[in-house]
């Protein structure tokens, strides 16, 4: 489809001989002599660009540019005048125009001003196309009660500068919480950066967080910038981070202390302003007792600990993620979103899920692409192994690969996970909310397992 441009200028020679220039480059052309009548031609019906004179009668160019501003049209406006001033471009730039072009109009010069405009345009129309795509797929989504609780500890935790701790399993949505966390911060405006730190060998994980400069070590031909120093004035996201070598551990510990660092071969200390968010699905005390997780990096990084339930335990979020990724997948592969019916709709709900939502969205993109009709039903999803599959009875979950013990002291170990990271880790609440004694408590999280996110007497009243 042509791109519409609009001419607005009152002398008619001028309207004639530019809109047959442009409709000889392929441009479909309207034109009006008045900023009134640019006004009510953009009313009635949008165009891509508008060549707007400066100087007309009754309202001009600036004074219609402003108009169409305060309207929230944003068609970009390249601006000509006769009559040309340094004042007045630097007037039209303020109040948004693309451009401004002095007459008598050079040909080459207007078209290549005009050229920009449009493709300034179509590439920020692809931009916010790719936003609400990526925005679509970064959505929560889920009803259940966990659901709705982690959305509720996310909105709290956001607005703070406070380091946040995520837990789960793998495939449950860490990453997602982290960027949601981000957009919802004072910094939403300012970089995220991830580093998975499983996936980036040791030898050049230092680099990665903290840069290098030129001949630190061979191959580093040029000086680098750190994920840390990158993520200044944002977040940094550090994913995995149970997988850090001790080494590391120490050095990343160092600069949390003192929002300082060095790059690898420098000696100069780099400032950074970054908000550490932090994840993993390894259960970080045992990781302390073993050696191998620095204990004063857990209590640094863990200020508010959030945990992020597997999908076994938000059964009922199934039929609503299963419709998202339908969805996302059937735009991005340009096919009708398929139906599920009652019965696939209970086998997806039967099934264990050890990977978690990640699972789950792989199996929709399979559907997509495998299942020929439009509707989904149970003998689609036989390639499930049953043996993961589990009998949901009221509200009673019936593993058919866990002992009655061992289920009854997983729910307990989640269940008090969970109730710690909604009182962001105050002893003295959770064991109130539980319904226990504090030392109690304190008995049954050695057993399990679970390091306290406060030292003891973080909870104790001042002046005891």
């Amino acid at each position: 489809m042509k791109p519409t441009i609009l001419i607005v200028d009152d002398e008619p020679g001028v309207r004639s001989s530019l809109g047959g220039v442009l409709r000889d480059e392929g441009y479909s052309v309207d034109a009006v002599a008045t900023g009134e009548a640019c006004l009510d031609r953009v009313a009635r019906a949008p165009v891509d660009l508008i060549v707007l004179d400066v100087w007309m009668p009754g309202m001009d160019g600036l004074a219609t540019l402003q108009k169409l501003r305060e309207r929230q049209v944003d068609t970009p406006v390249v601006l000509i005048s006769g009559h040309g001033s340094i004042e007045s471009a630097v007037k039209a730039i303020k109040l948004g125009a693309f451009d401004f072009v002095e007459k008598p109009l050079s040909i080459d010069k207007t078209l290549l001003v005009v050229r920009n405009a449009l493709r300034q345009r179509s590439l920020e129309d692809e931009n916010r196309a790719l936003r609400a795509r990526v925005d679509r797929t970064r959505t929560m989504v889920g009803e259940s009660q966990a659901m709705r609780r982690l959305r509720e500890q996310v909105a709290m935790a956001a607005p703070s500068n406070g380091r946040v701790l995520i837990y789960g399993e793998n495939g449950t949505g860490k990453e997602l919480v982290a960027r949601t966390l981000h957009s919802l911060s004072r910094r939403r405006a300012g970089p995220f950066v991830e580093v998975n730190c499983a996936a980036i060998p040791e030898e050049l994980i230092e680099s990665e967080l903290f840069g290098h400069v030129r001949g630190a070590f061979t191959g580093a031909v040029a000086d680098r910038r750190g994920k840390f120093e990158l993520a200044d004035g944002g977040t940094i996201f550090l994913d995995e981070i149970a997988d850090m070598s001790l080494k590391t551990q120490a050095k990343v510990l160092r600069v949390l202390q003192e929002q300082t660092m060095e790059q690898v071969g420098g000696t100069a200390r780099i400032r950074v302003d970054a908000r550490v968010l932090a994840a993993t699905n390894k259960d970080l005390l045992a990781e302390i007792r073993a050696g191998n997780f620095r204990e004063d990096l857990y209590f640094r990084l863990n200020v508010i600990p959030v945990y992020v339930p597997p999908l076994r335990d938000r059964q009922e979020d199934i039929p609503l993620l299963a419709d998202h990724f339908m969805g996302e997948f059937a735009g991005e592969y340009g096919r009708r979103p398929k139906r599920f019916d009652h019965g696939a709709l209970a086998r997806l709900q039967q099934y264990e899920w050890p990977g978690n939502v990640r699972e789950l969205r792989n199996v929709i993109e399979r559907l997509v692409i495998m299942v020929p009709g439009d509707v989904i039903q149970a003998e689609d999803l036989g390639f499930l192994a049953p043996g993961v599959a589990r009998v949901v009875t009221g509200e009673t979950l019936e593993s058919t690969r866990l002992s009655l013990h061992d289920a009854r002291e997983q729910f307990e170990r989640d269940f008090i996970l969970r109730t710690l990271a909604e009182q962001h880790g105050n002893m003295s609440r959770t064991a109130e909310v539980l319904g226990v004694e504090r030392s109690n408590l304190y008995k049954k999280m050695r057993g399990y397992g679970i390091a306290p996110s406060r030292r003891p007497e973080a909870d104790e009243p001042h002046g005891t």
